[in-house]
């Protein structure tokens, strides 16, 4: 099954830190590293007031059912201090499963695909430039895109993510 990943963080050594949990995502088996998107910085959407992010996207295969993959994704966060007091708060990473196959799920603790990816230009704006024919929801992503305020999406030509060892 195709997995679409995006990373977060505004904290600390940010690139530091998608860097090693581009890293150690792949590290167990079940997930396949596939692509990785460029790095773009964007100013926060919502919360409390914070600094910005440095946002990718990262495309993957897997064996793995979405929970295992949700247990994977908050252990990463976990391992890279992620403390989770604030809603939409400043974190040190943030690891969302966009989508996971065709996997449809309206369980509160894991939607699928994510209820507001469709609605983020700092997910889609990566996705789009690392699969230009990607589709959510029935929905191309350079379609999703139109309308959306695309102007705190910036690209960072000076940090590229590295192929996980």
């Amino acid at each position: 099954m195709k997995v679409v990943l995006a990373l977060g963080s505004n904290l600390g050594d940010r690139f530091e830190t998608l860097q090693g949990a581009l890293d150690s995502l792949f590290d167990a088996p079940g997930l396949d590293f596939v692509a990785v998107s460029p790095v773009y910085e964007t100013d926060p959407v919502g919360g409390p007031e914070q600094g910005p992010y440095l946002n990718a996207v990262v495309i993957a295969q897997t064996t793995l059912d979405p929970w295992t993959l949700l247990e994977r994704a908050q252990g990463e966060e976990d391992a890279f201090g992620r403390v989770r007091t604030e809603r939409w708060g400043a974190r040190t990473l943030d690891v969302d499963l966009i989508m996971v196959g065709d996997v449809v799920s309206d369980d509160p603790r894991l939607t699928l695909p994510h209820p507001r990816a469709h609605e983020r230009a700092f997910v889609l704006v990566p996705w789009l430039r690392v699969d230009p024919d990607a589709v959510l929801s029935g929905r191309r992503v350079a379609d999703l895109l139109t309308g959306l305020d695309q102007d705190y999406v910036r690209l960072r030509t000076d940090l590229t993510l590295q192929r996980p060892i």
